[in-house]
This record gives structure tokens, sequence and C-alpha cells, in this order.
């Protein structure tokens, strides 16, 4: 059966399918020995052999959804050119080929997501924009209240202090605090401490969208299984929908997980 290039190299896990598109543009898929370079060209993965940045694709009808807890100084890419660790380095057990989507910061830790699924990759990374994120950020030095009202306020957030249980006293000096954002006011995160004298000391993704990270211990992963890629794909699909991100529950709200340390 005839399908478009990119989605054969989604489904094929090599990249995603916004990134099969960059390949073929930059003549970098061949059909049969042949460089193609247009984005309605279409090929049978039965019949023909298709290649994509130097790897052939084969087509699995297995999809593997994978949740990995990345530790802090591990780059969320299959592979770096400056030879940094990688979350590949950390999904031994796995042989099929998955991809993260998206990215998370290399001095960052927490939910990073995984998988072959093409189609869901692609999705994912529409909606990325408007999904929700939590995040724990540990700052130098107290952040005040009126400068917490007006980091939530420009960043359309809500940013609450955290207790840590070990921590020295009840007000430490450079506390931990709970950002939930959306996908594209995350990299404002850190730049808007700053500027308001507060550096950034260590960052945790707590939770992506229905992931959390506190279902897996930090260097390891787990897959999901098939009742939690059913609530992803449908917090994804109302994020492109409504272009906002899933309401949260009165339960989940009050929902406290532990606190960092």
């Amino acid at each position: 059966m005839l399908e478009r290039l990119q989605k054969i190299i989604a489904r094929a896990g090599i990249s995603s399918r916004r990134h099969a598109e960059e390949l073929i543009r930059s003549g970098q898929v061949r059909v049969n020995g042949v460089i193609v370079t247009e984005l309605g060209a279409k090929a049978d993965v039965e019949t023909d052999r298709i290649e994509a940045a130097g790897k052939v694709a084969h087509v699995s009808e297995e999809h593997v959804y994978v949740l990995l807890n990345k530790p802090p100084e591990i780059v969320s890419t299959l592979a770096d050119p400056e030879g940094r660790r990688t979350v590949r380095n950390l999904l031994v057990g796995i042989s099929q080929r998955v991809f993260p989507v998206g990215r998370l910061d290399y001095a960052a830790s927490g939910v990073v997501f995984l998988t072959n699924d093409g189609d869901l990759a692609s999705r994912m990374l529409k909606a990325a924009p408007f999904l929700p994120q939590t995040y724990w950020v540990k700052v130098k030095g107290r952040l005040s209240e009126e400068q917490l009202k007006s980091l939530s306020t420009s960043m359309k957030a809500q940013i609450l202090p955290l207790r840590a249980p070990h921590a020295a006293g009840k007000n430490p000096p450079n506390p931990w605090y709970e950002a939930q954002i959306s996908g594209a006011r995350r990299d404002l995160l850190r730049k808007n401490l700053l500027a308001i004298g507060h550096r950034v000391e260590k960052m945790r993704r707590v939770k992506l969208a229905s992931l959390e990270a506190a279902t897996v211990p930090e260097g390891h992963y787990r897959r999901l299984d098939a009742v939690e890629v059913a609530k992803l794909a449908r917090a994804v699909d109302y994020a492109i929908k409504n272009k906002k991100p899933t309401p949260i529950s009165t339960n989940e709200k009050r929902a406290r997980r532990g606190r960092p340390r």
C-alpha cells in the first residue's frame, strides 16, 4: 500500500513525522536508491527500499510507549555530537528503536516520553505549546509574594512555594517552587527567574500532560500500558482541538505526591 514517505519514516521509528519532512527536503531520503525531495512522494514499505538519514525503514506493527525519568546532565536525544550521555544510554532492554518526543533541558531532570508511534508523536509535537507541564524548581534566594504574583501573571502560570521535608528549617534560603505551565512558556521560566535575580539551581519536570515522573525512579524507564497511552492521546487531542490544556480535576489539584529534598 502506498503511503507518504514521512509517515513511513515516522512509523519506522527513525524520526518524528515533522523531522522526516526535513530529511526529505534536505535530500537525506532515498527510495530504491533514488533521492526523493518531494513531500508528497509515496512508497510501499512492503516492496520499496526506503532509507532515511542512512537508516533503512523497517516498519513494525508493535508500538512501544516509554516513560523515562531523566537524570540531570543527560541529553534528551539519541545522539550527541559533543559525546555527552544521551537517553539512549538509559534504554537498556528495549530492542525497538524509539525516539524522544520533544526535549528536556540538559541540566533538568524528569519526564521524557519516547515512542516509535509516529502518528502519536506527530500529534504530540503539534499539541506541545498547549500541553500542561509541572516543574519543581529550586532557586537561589527566596521569592517575595510580589515576585511570585508578578511571575505567575507574566507567564500565565501557577507558581507556588513547596515545602521540602528535610530542608534546614521552615524557611530555607534557597527553596523549591512548583510551576504549572504550558509547553509554550517552558523556556521562559529560567530566563524570567534570572531576570528578577533568582538563578535556577535545580529543575525537575514532574509531570507532562498525564505522565508523572514519580511513577518511575530517576534514571529508569517503564513501558506505558494501553490505558495510560489512551489517556495521553486524549490529552493531546484535546490540546490540539481547543488550543489549551486539559482541565485539571479537583482531585488532581488537591493531590500532592511528596516533595523534593
